[in-house]
């Protein structure tokens, strides 16, 4: 299904505020910016391949540390 012209500027628009609210956002103690980055790259992934291949790194990423968490030894 090819999305439509409005589709994928909006999608553009909305993907590129996420990661620049998450840029921002990763100065501040309080909100958590990687999780706006993450969406935004979600979103653009759909519609450009250097997204896709950053959110494909991360969480290839992510699962090794949480692979590296699951086969740490308890400390009970």
């Amino acid at each position: 299904m090819i999305p439509s012209r409005a589709r994928t500027i909006a999608d553009w628009v909305i993907g590129l505020t996420l990661i620049a609210v998450g840029v921002v956002a990763g100065f501040l103690p309080v909100i958590q910016g990687w999780v706006f980055i993450l969406a935004g790259l979600a979103i653009l992934s759909s519609h450009s391949r250097l997204a896709r291949k950053i959110l494909d790194r991360l969480k290839r990423a992510g699962r090794g540390v949480r692979d590296r968490i699951a086969k740490r030894p308890s400390n009970r």
